[in-house]
């Protein structure tokens, strides 16, 4: 084995070694809980671009805290009780999953500009890249994926 391929094999190896930025936060559903959600939401972003050197951008930031504010609420809405925002994220994708009490999927409405509230949804359906929802043995995970590599601007 030559010198170059040792190294080769070390950095792929630290590369897999590599685990991505996560925080979690748990929220009772008290007034106040959508807020202190997307301030935790807005730390993890700063942390991920400060230490994974994530190109976020004012609009991908944006974005993110918008599905973090729509899921949250949604959790809060039908849930009636605790839910589990969990942030996920390395210099290629941010992962958002909410987990709440209630089985029940989330439904996509038909696009009515018209309708009075229903629109969630549809928002976060618009501005992620991939968009979840399962039921687990607690109720239902919603998770969007944003993929940071497709919404870099060229230099």
């Amino acid at each position: 084995m030559n010198e170059q391929t040792i190294i080769g094999t070390a950095l792929t190896a630290m590369a897999d070694s590599v685990q991505p930025l996560r925080r979690a936060g748990q929220f009772s559903g008290e007034p106040g809980c959508i807020a202190e959600a997307r301030l935790l939401a807005e730390r993890f972003l700063q942390q991920l671009e400060a230490e994974w050197f994530a190109a976020l951008g004012d609009r991908a930031t944006g974005d993110l805290l918008l599905v973090v504010s729509e899921l949250v609420t949604n959790a809060e809405r039908h849930s009636h009780g605790p839910y589990l925002l969990e942030l996920e994220g390395t210099d290629q994708q941010v992962l958002v999953t909410v987990y709440d009490s209630s089985s029940t999927l989330p439904r996509r409405y038909p696009r009515d500009p018209a309708r009075l509230g229903g629109h969630g949804l549809e928002i976060v359906h618009a501005l992620a890249d991939r968009l979840t929802a399962e039921r687990v043995p607690v109720g239902k995970r919603v998770q969007a994926v944003f993929d940071l590599t497709s919404r870099r601007v060229p230099a």
